[in-house]
C-alpha cells in the first residue's frame, strides 16, 4: 500500500508539472462519506486514471473533501478506494466548456465481510517473557473461561481470585496492585474486575518485580490489564450480560459505547452488579474450661453501579488530550447471626444478631495529555487524577444471653471520607536505536476522615454507654524516577532508581461516657512519620536463541500500612473476637530477586522460575486479650523480625492438537511465618514462628468442537497452608463450561458450571493458643449463563490507529 501511494504521488507531481506547462486548468472535486454512518471518511485514495493507468490522484482530507487540480482537458476514470470498502468508479470528461467536474457527495459502502469485533482475537492465548514482565495475550480460549475480568484472571498462571471475596492474589500473596492500561484505579479491584467484560481484554501483564517506573507498593507485584482500543469511525459498542444461579440468582451486566467523529472520540461504560450472597460456618473451641461451638452465617445483598464518561481529542498527529469521570455507587445490606454454645453448664450460651446498611460513593476525575515529539518513540505524558469516596455504614448488634435471659443492643454509625490526588509526568527518549531513557515524577496526596459513633444499651436501662472515635489521617508521597535501557546483540539490560519522600500524620480521639464510671474514657493520640527511601531496580535478559531466553531481575518494594491496619477504630466485632488496627505500625520493605527461563517449542512455550524475597520489619497478625473484656480476643497487626521467602514456579501454554490447548501452572513456596500469640496458660504475649511449604497447581483445558462451539475444563488444587495458629486444609475444585458463537461472530453465549463436586471450602485445624477446628462455606457451586454482543460499524481511521498503537500508555475507551 505504501509503495502504491508513493507511485501515485510521484505520478501526480509529474502530471501536475506537465499540465502547468500546457496551460490546462482542469479540476475534479468532491466529498467522500460512509454510506451507513453518513460521516466523512478521511485518507481515502482518489485515483485519476486514463486507459487503466494512473495519471494523478490524492487523498481525502479530515472532513472527507478532495480536490485534484492541473488536469488536462480530456476524459478520465475516477477510482475511489479505501481498505474495507467497496471500490467506486466514475467517468468524468473535462473540456473548454466544463473545466471543473464536481462529483458532489460520494457514499462508500463497507464490504459484506467484516471483522467480528473491534480487533481480531487469536484462537488461543500465548505467553511471552519480556525484560520486566510476563505478557499473556488473551485468546478465545481464555475469553471462553468467563465473562468478566475476574473469571479470566483466575485462569491465568500464578494468579488467584478468592471465590467468595473476589480478592486478587499473585503468587499466593494478596498484596498486589491492579492497573488498567497502565493507570491505577480508585475503585476497589474486586468490584472493578467484576465489571470489565472478558471480550474487552487484549493482554494481561504480570509484573512480579516492577521497575523503578512504577510506585513500589505491593510485595507480590502488579497486574496490568490492557483493554482493546476502539479505533473505529462512527458508532459502535458491546453489551455483556449474565446470570449466576446459586442459592439465589445474581446478575452482572456491562454496556460499552463508543462514538468517533473527526478528531473527537466519545465513550461511555455502564456496569451493574446485583445479588445476594449467603455464607455459613462453624468453629469448635477446646479451650480448657471454656469449650464451646460457634455457629455463624448470614446473607449480604449488594447492588453496584459503575458509570464512566470520557472523551479523547486528537489535536493533531502529535498531541492528544483526554478526560474521563468515573461515578461508582454501591449499596449493601446484610444480616447475620453468631451462636455460641458452651459445653459447661456454668457458662451462659449466647446469640448475636447483626443488621447492617452500607453505602459507598466514589467519584473520580482524570485529565491526561500526550505529546509525540518528532523523533520516533520520544513522548511526554501528563496525568492528573482526583477522587473522593464517601462510605457511611450503620450496624446494629443484638446480643442475647440465656440463663438468665438478658439483651444488650449496640448501634454503630460510621462515616468515612477519603480525598485522593495523584499527578504524574513521564518522559521517554530513545537516545539511539539501542538505548532508551525514561524519567518521571509523581505526587500523591491522600486525606482520610473516619468517625465512629457507638451506643450500647440494655432494655432495662440499667446500663448505657456512648462512645465517639474520630480518626483523621493524611499521607503525602513525592517521588522521582529514572530508567535507562540498553540492547546489544543477544543481551538487554534495564537499570533504574526511584527516590521517594513519604509523610504521614494521624490524629485519633476517643471519648466514652458510661453509666459505669470506670468505663469513661477521654483519650487522644497522634502518629507521625517522615521517611526518605531509595528503590533501585535491575533487569537482565539474554536471548540465547529463538527458542531459549533467560531473565534475571531485582527490585526493592514496600508494603505501607493501610488505613484499616493502623486505625484504632474497630473494624468488626463478635462476642469472642474483635478486629482493630495498630497506629504504631511501620512500613515493611522487601528486596525481591527473580530468575526465569522460557523455552519455546512447536506446540507452545514453557516458563520456569525461581524467586527469593528478603523482608524487613514484616507486618503480621497479632492476637491478645481485650483489657476491657476478658472473654474477648483482639486481632490486630504488628511489625516482626526480618523474614525470607523462596519459591519456584513453572507454567506452560501448549497446543496439544488442533482441537485441544492447555494452560497449566504449578508453584511451591517456602517461607517462615512469624507473629505474636498469647500463651493459653500464662496469658503472656509470646513470639512464635513456623516453617511453611505451600503447593498450588491449576489447569485450564480448551476444546474446539466446531468453528462456533468450544468447551472449557478448569481444575485447581491449593495445598495445605500453615499459619501460627492453625493449618488450612487443602482446597480444590473443578469447573466445566462452553461457548457458542452466534450472529456472524459478533455474539456469543456462555454457560458454565462452577465447583462441579462442591468441594471448595475453607477448613482449618489449630492448636495455638488452644485447640480449634472449623470450616467456612459459601455459594461455590453455581451455574452461570451469559450473553455477549459487539455491534456498530465504521472502519479504522489512520490517524487514530497511530494514536492507539501504544496500548500500554493509553487508558481511554474502557473501564477504569
Amino acid at each position: 500500500m505504501r509503495l502504491k501511494l508513493l507511485v501515485l504521488l510521484l505520478v501526480s507531481n509529474c502530471a501536475f508539472l506537465t499540465a502547468q506547462t500546457n496551460g490546462n486548468q482542469g479540476v475534479i472535486n468532491g466529498k467522500v462519506i460512509d454510506k451507513n454512518t453518513k460521516q466523512p471518511v478521511p485518507y481515502v485514495n482518489v485515483a485519476v486514471m486514463e486507459d487503466n493507468k494512473i495519471v494523478t490522484g490524492g487523498l481525502t482530507q479530515e472532513n472527507g473533501n478532495f480536490t485534484i487540480k492541473g488536469l488536462a482537458l480530456k476524459k478520465y476514470t475516477i477510482e475511489i478506494q479505501f481498505i474495507g470498502y467497496k471500490k467506486i468508479t466514475q467517468e468524468v470528461t473535462l473540456s473548454e466548456n466544463n473545466k471543473t467536474a464536481n462529483l458532489n457527495t460520494i457514499a462508500i459502502e463497507e464490504e459484506a465481510v467484516q471483522l467480528a469485533g473491534v480487533e481480531i482475537v487469536k484462537e488461543r492465548s500465548t505467553i511471552e517473557q519480556k525484560i520486566d514482565r510476563k505478557v499473556v495475550n488473551v485468546g478465545k480460549d481464555l475469553i471462553a473461561s468467563g465473562n468478566t475480568a475476574s473469571e479470566i484472571l483466575n485462569n491465568v498462571p500464578t494468579v488467584s481470585v478468592d471465590p467468595q471475596t473476589k480478592e486478587l492474589s499473585l503468587r499466593g500473596n494478596s498484596n498486589v496492585r491492579v492497573l488498567i492500561d497502565g493507570k491505577p484505579s480508585n475503585i476497589d479491584a474486586a468490584q472493578l474486575l467484576q465489571q470489565i467484560p472478558s471480550s474487552s481484554i487484549k493482554q494481561i501483564e504480570l509484573i512480579t518485580n516492577p521497575s523503578a517506573k512504577y510506585n513500589p507498593e505491593g510485595m507480590s507485584g502488579i497486574i496490568n490489564i490492557i483493554l482493546h482500543k476502539n479505533s473505529q469511525e462512527g458508532f459502535n459498542g458491546s453489551i455483556n450480560s449474565g446470570v449466576t444461579f446459586g442459592i439465589t440468582p445474581k446478575t452482572n451486566s456491562a454496556l460499552n459505547l463508543n462514538y468517533k467523529v473527526g478528531k473527537v472520540n466519545f465513550y461511555t461504560n455502564y456496569g451493574l452488579n446485583h445479588g445476594k450472597n449467603a455464607n455459613e460456618g462453624y468453629i469448635n473451641s477446646y479451650r480448657p474450661l471454656f469449650e464451646n461451638k460457634q455457629e455463624f452465617g448470614g446473607d449480604n445483598l449488594n447492588t453496584s453501579h459503575l458509570v464512566k464518561l470520557g472523551m479523547d481529542y486528537y489535536i493533531d498527529e502529535k498531541n492528544t488530550i483526554s478526560f474521563y469521570t468515573n461515578q461508582n455507587l454501591v449499596n449493601g445490606s446484610g444480616d447475620g447471626y453468631t451462636n455460641i454454645n458452651y459445653d459447661s453448664l456454668l457458662l451462659r450460651d449466647s446469640q448475636q444478631l447483626s443488621y447492617s446498611e452500607t453505602d459507598n460513593y466514589t467519584q473520580t476525575y482524570d485529565l491526561a495529555y500526550k505529546h509525540d515529539f518528532a523523533k520516533k518513540g520520544e513522548t511526554l505524558d501528563f496525568q492528573a487524577n482526583f477522587s473522593n469516596t464517601d462510605s457511611p455504614e450503620n450496624s446494629d448488634y443484638i446480643f442475647n444471653q440465656v440463663n438468665p435471659n438478658s439483651t444488650r443492643v449496640t448501634t454503630n454509625d460510621i462515616e468515612r471520607d477519603t480525598d485522593y490526588l495523584q499527578i504524574n509526568l513521564d518522559y521517554v527518549n530513545p537516545l539511539s536505536e539501542t538505548v532508551k531513557l525514561e524519567v518521571g515524577a509523581e505526587t500523591r496526596i491522600q486525606k482520610i476522615t473516619n468517625n465512629f459513633d457507638e451506643t450500647i444499651s440494655e432494655p432495662s436501662e440499667t446500663y448505657n454507654r456512648v462512645g465517639n472515635s474520630n480518626f483523621v489521617f493524611t499521607r503525602n508521597i513525592h517521588s522521582f524516577y529514572t530508567n535507562i535501557g540498553k540492547q546489544w546483540k543477544k543481551w538487554s539490560v534495564q537499570a533504574g532508581v526511584r527516590l521517594e519522600q513519604y509523610e504521614i500524620d494521624g490524629d485519633f480521639e476517643n471519648v466514652v461516657t458510661s453509666t459505669t464510671p470506670s468505663e469513661n474514657i477521654n483519650d487522644r493520640s497522634n502518629i507521625e512519620d517522615d521517611i526518605f527511601a531509595i528503590y533501585p531496580s535491575l533487569f537482565f535478559n539474554y536471548k540465547a536463541s529463538d527458542k531459549d531466553s533467560f531473565n534475571f531481575n531485582f527490585s526493592r518494594r514496600v508494603d505501607r500500612p493501610s488505613i484499616g491496619q493502623i486505625s484504632p477504630i474497630r473494624e468488626w466485632t463478635t462476642p469472642l473476637v474483635e478486629s482493630r488496627g495498630n497506629p504504631t505500625l511501620e512500613p515493611q520493605f522487601t528486596n525481591s530477586f527473580e530468575v526465569n527461563y522460557t523455552r519455546t517449542t512447536k506446540i507452545g512455550s514453557v516458563t520456569a522460575g525461581v524467586f527469593y524475597r528478603q523482608i524487613n520489619d514484616e507486618i503480621g497478625r497479632v492476637i491478645y486479650k481485650n483489657p476491657d473484656n476478658v472473654n474477648q480476643d483482639i486481632i490486630s497487626y504488628d511489625n516482626f523480625d526480618d523474614n525470607n521467602t523462596v519459591g519456584t514456579e513453572i507454567s506452560a501454554n501448549l497446543k496439544l492438537a488442533t482441537w485441544w490447548s492447555v494452560n497449566a501452572s504449578s508453584d511451591a513456596y517456602f517461607r517462615t511465618v512469624k507473629g505474636t500469640v498469647q500463651n493459653a496458660n500464662t496469658q503472656a504475649q509470646e513470639r512464635a514462628e513456623a516453617d511453611v511449604v505451600a503447593f498450588n497447581i491449576r489447569m485450564n483445558h480448551n476444546f474446539v468442537a466446531t468453528k462456533k462451539l468450544r468447551f472449557n475444563l478448569f481444575a485447581m488444587y491449593r495445598g495445605r497452608d500453615l499459619g501460627l495458629q492453625f493449618e488450612r486444609e487443602p482446597m480444590y475444585r473443578m469447573d466445566i463450561g462452553s461457548t457458542y458463537t452466534i450472529l456472524k461472530g459478533k455474539g456469543s453465549i456462555t454457560a458454565r458450571f462452577n465447583d462441579v463436586f462442591e468441594t471448595m471450602n475453607f477448613a482449618f485445624d489449630g492448636n495455638i493458643p488452644y485447640r480449634q477446628t472449623g470450616a467456612f462455606y459459601w455459594e461455590s457451586q453455581t451455574f452461570y449463563v451469559g450473553f455477549n454482543y459487539m455491534f456498530g460499524g465504521g472502519k479504522n481511521s489512520a490517524m487514530q490507529r497511530k494514536q492507539r498503537d501504544q496500548n500500554e500508555t493509553q487508558g481511554s475507551g474502557g473501564l477504569l
